[in-house]
């Protein structure tokens, strides 16, 4: 990672966030690195659980009312694919938050390059997991984790089930990397949230989690991943600046909380 080891990192852990605050914290962080700031690792909780949507997601795919319902969050991504149903326990997320200028233009060699301390942090859990080798036609494309397996970004365990999926958007200054880990599988709750009459046995024989090939606690797994990417980024221990929870607090406020964005996907900023 030579293009990245003279930048000043910060690690920030996991925290329990609801999904427009969680984006919103992303776009600052990218914000803080463009302007010169630490570039950031960090590792968060969706709470409640939350469907966040692919960034041209049409609305009309969404089961609004169960979400509603049922207490499920729903916010709209900047990075494109599919929509995610982000369980309160049984997902793990990350980000990795860095200048433009510090990762390869090619977007397979950035994928490669920052998905590295997620394979790595899998191995440590005890799961082999490794890019997607080959494609899997879509089950469902509107739901992440079941389009076609992209080997780019798709990461599967040993069984060739989906076990992360990875997405990155670039703004002029800063590029944003996220990713989900699934922990525990929920196909049920997964599949429900969509306005479709998916079959959850087809979710389950796409995706897989790391409970069901290693035996680890999801706090040892947070731990984990947490350790990982600040070894990888030789990261020291850091949190979120009052300016950059207010600069959240507004976004949050104006874009990522509206319906305009989340319904509509209509940058109102």
């Amino acid at each position: 990672m030579t293009d990245l080891a003279g930048l000043d990192w910060r690690v920030i852990g996991e925290e329990a966030r609801p999904g427009a605050e969680t984006m919103a914290l992303d776009e600052v962080a990218a914000a803080t690195a463009g302007e010169g700031g630490p570039a950031t690792v960090r590792v968060y909780q969706w709470s409640p659980s939350t469907l966040s949507l692919g960034y041209s997601q049409d609305p009309e795919t969404v089961d609004w009312d169960r979400c509603e319902r049922e207490g499920i969050g729903v916010v709209r991504r900047p990075t494109g694919g599919g929509a995610i149903y982000h369980d309160e326990f049984g997902d793990i997320s990350y980000s990795i938050v860095v200048p433009a200028d510090a990762v390869p233009g090619d977007l397979m060699e950035s994928y490669e390059l920052l998905c590295q301390p997620v394979l790595e942090a899998f191995a440590a859990m005890g799961v082999d997991a490794d890019f997607a080798s080959e494609e899997r036609p879509a089950v469902y494309e509107p739901a992440c984790y079941l389009r076609p397996l992209h080997p780019a970004h798709d990461v599967v365990g040993p069984d060739g089930r989906k076990i992360s999926g990875n997405a990155q958007y670039r703004q002029r200054d800063a590029v944003v990397q996220h990713g989900s880990l699934t922990f525990r599988r929920d196909a049920d709750r997964h599949t429900a949230v969509f306005d479709a009459d998916l079959d959850p046995d087809a979710f389950r024989d796409r995706v897989t989690s790391v409970e069901a090939h290693a035996d680890v606690s999801r706090e040892a797994a947070v731990e984990t991943l947490t350790g990982t990417l600040a070894d990888w980024a030789s990261a020291d221990p850091g949190s979120w600046t009052d300016d950059e929870l207010d600069r959240a607090a507004d976004l949050v406020d104006a874009k990522y909380g509206t319906e305009t964005w989340t319904r509509h996907g209509e940058d109102p900023t």
